[in-house]
Order: structure tokens, then sequence, then C-alpha cells
């Protein structure tokens, strides 16, 4: 069964896209640490980025910077922080990119009391479009 990565990436599911390229597709996060928080997911489904080909493992480090690149500027008074993902939440490896100023931010884990809706998302997703 394909995972839900595969089914965004696909289209068979809706998702806020920021950037999208031959092998990695960035969206907004449905449930965010921090508002603003990305994910970054190679388009090969694999469970961890250690598996990766390495052109697949290239493009989504690039991807990566750029995510990261794009949230500093619209984000400029935070820091980005990078966790890699896999295995722990969906079997789809994935990087997490998010703003955030404080150790407790960037420790904090998601409140799904407090989902962004589709509108947000999609504007921010316009904002950090690269």
């Amino acid at each position: 069964m394909p995972s839900i990565f595969t089914r965004i990436i696909s289209g068979e599911l809706p998702s806020s896209k920021v950037h999208e390229d031959a092998r990695t597709l960035v969206i907004m996060d449905i449930n965010p640490i921090q508002a603003g928080q990305l994910l970054v997911i190679p388009k090969v489904e694999i469970s961890t980025v250690w598996e990766l080909p390495e052109p697949d493992y290239q493009a989504l480090m690039s991807s990566v910077r750029m995510a990261g690149r794009s949230l500093l500027k619209r984000f400029p008074d935070k820091k980005v922080g990078v966790k890699i993902e896999g295995l722990e939440v969906v079997d789809h490896a994935h990087v997490i990119v998010f703003p955030f100023s404080t150790a407790d931010e960037y420790y904090a884990k998601p409140d799904s009391s407090n989902l962004p809706s589709k509108k947000e998302l999609d504007r921010l997703a316009h904002e950090l479009a690269y």
C-alpha cells in the first residue's frame, strides 16, 4: 500500500505545495511544531534517507537547504531547525524544516488541538514558494 506521502506526491491527496522538482516535494505540514513548518519529501518511497540512491539523497538535501533559506526570508527573526524522519511516523523518509526561536520551541511537540486551516497553509505555501 502506498504511503500517505506517495499519495500526496501522486495528487491523490491534497497538499499545500511550496516547491516541487523531479526528485522532491516540499509541502506545508498540517500538524506543525511551529507555524511555517515544512516537510521535504523524496519522491522515492523509502523508509529512511540513508537508503536513498545518491542522486535522490543529494536532491533531498538541496531541497532542505532551499526550504531553510525560504523560511529564513519569511521569518528573519528566527532560526531554522531540521529533523530527519522515517519509520517513526510514516514509512516514507522525509525531513522536517521549521522556524523556531527557543529551545522549548525546537523541542515542542505538535499541538493537534490548534491545527492551521487549509487557507492558512495555502497562504504560507504561497509566501514560501521558491
